[in-house]
């Protein structure tokens, strides 16, 4: 450990005792050993504590984005050496800085600015409400990578953007069907500022309904499973089963923490968004457990529920949906099932809020659960008829 946190090989840095702390306080210091000989991570921190006075986010924005490059600076900031930021943020500005580079001059005067004052700065406003996944990160990416995508179709066309007719647009929409709706952000931002001629559009493809969704007995069985099992793994019966009550995504559930979790003399409370739900009681202390479990190999105050192999980051929803996938209980069936089923009790505006979607997504599976709930408003809250004098 000393000589890995020192510039001597033998002294250990006063500055770096916090990250010794967290390294020597493990529950289990053999994966900590493991860890020390073996990991590109390990060799990268010794490489950066030779220069403490210069570790900083900066400083490891400017190496190359990695596995261990993560890892590090998740080490550091949960040793408190590194001020904690939001990483899907960062990650966003980052690769924005690295792409604007590689542009040429005329394509980079026009995305430098729908990506620092569009995309940029409503990503700020999210994560402010701290509402900005890993998944807002890469569809922004996308949409600037369709802006740029766009511009060179312009250049290989010998166009620009004033001499644009809705023709033309309608070609490149045709003919970059996976980017059509992703470059609809930029053309909008274009037209907005006047850089288009007037009116120019590109319309969103048709709403494709779900199309996958589980019976009601197979349904109700996977939960039960989730809820009975001891053979599934944990974080399985857990996801699964907070899918199945509560409609929730995995992007959401994956960032949920223990400060999310409270408790009174009778019940046990999953605050969702803004709104607490009582957990069914199996499931709250399946959760206990998973948790009593974590803190024996962490000793962080407020831990995610499902925590990632990168310390103080949450586990990353593409690979638990395989997880699911391969114990057989998919999360995309089930939840459309769940949504279907909730919204047999709930409004579809109190869901979205409930759940944290879109009000026109729950509008669109209430419609197709044949719960047509505006009419059903007006008819128990009908306006008063004007009275004519």
């Amino acid at each position: 450990m000393t000589s890995l946190l020192s510039r001597n090989g033998t002294t250990l840095d006063a500055s770096l005792r916090p990250l010794a702390d967290v390294l020597s306080d493990a529950p289990n210091p053999y994966p900590v050993l493991a860890w020390l000989r073996r990991s590109p991570a390990a060799r990268l921190l010794g490489q950066l504590v030779t220069a403490p006075d210069e570790l900083d986010h900066a400083a490891l924005d400017a190496l190359p984005q990695g596995h261990a490059t993560t890892y590090v600076r998740s080490l550091l900031t949960t040793a408190g050496l590194l001020p904690p930021r939001d990483e899907n943020l960062a990650l966003l500005i980052n690769w924005t800085a690295r792409t604007l580079a590689k542009l040429p001059g005329h394509q980079a005067t026009l995305i430098r600015p729908f990506a620092e004052w569009h995309i940029i700065r409503d990503a700020r406003r999210r994560s402010a409400r701290g509402r900005y996944t890993y998944t807002a990160h890469k569809g922004d990416c996308g949409n600037i990578r369709a802006a740029i995508d766009f511009l060179t179709w312009l250049d290989t066309q010998q166009h620009t953007l004033q001499s644009l007719t809705q023709e033309d647009l309608d070609m490149w929409a045709i003919s970059r069907p996976t980017l059509r709706t992703r470059s609809i952000p930029f053309i909008r931002w274009a037209g907005a500022r006047h850089l288009t001629r007037a009116g120019l559009t590109i319309g969103h493809p048709p709403s494709q309904l779900p199309g996958q969704f589980q019976i009601e007995e197979d349904h109700y069985e996977e939960l039960r499973r989730c809820l009975n099992d001891p053979t599934l793994p944990s974080d399985v019966r857990i996801t699964a089963a907070l899918i199945r009550l509560y409609a929730l995504p995995l992007t959401r559930i994956v960032e949920l923490t223990t400060d999310h979790l409270h408790h009174d003399a009778d019940h046990t409370y999953l605050t969702i968004i803004r709104h607490p739900v009582v957990l069914p009681p199996k499931l709250a202390r399946l959760i206990d457990d998973h948790l009593e479990e974590g803190s024996r190999h962490s000793n962080e105050a407020t831990r995610y529920l499902l925590p990632g192999r990168v310390p103080g980051r949450p586990r990353n929803p593409a690979g638990l949906s395989d997880k699911l996938q391969r114990y057989g209980l998919p999360a995309r069936a089930a939840r459309n099932t769940a949504m279907m089923q909730a919204l047999a009790d709930l409004p579809p505006g109190v869901l979205a809020d409930l759940i944290g979607i879109q009000p026109r997504t729950a509008e669109r599976f209430a419609a197709m659960a044949g719960e047509n709930w505006s009419d059903y408003l007006a008819a128990a809250h009908p306006r008063p008829r004007p009275t004519i004098h």
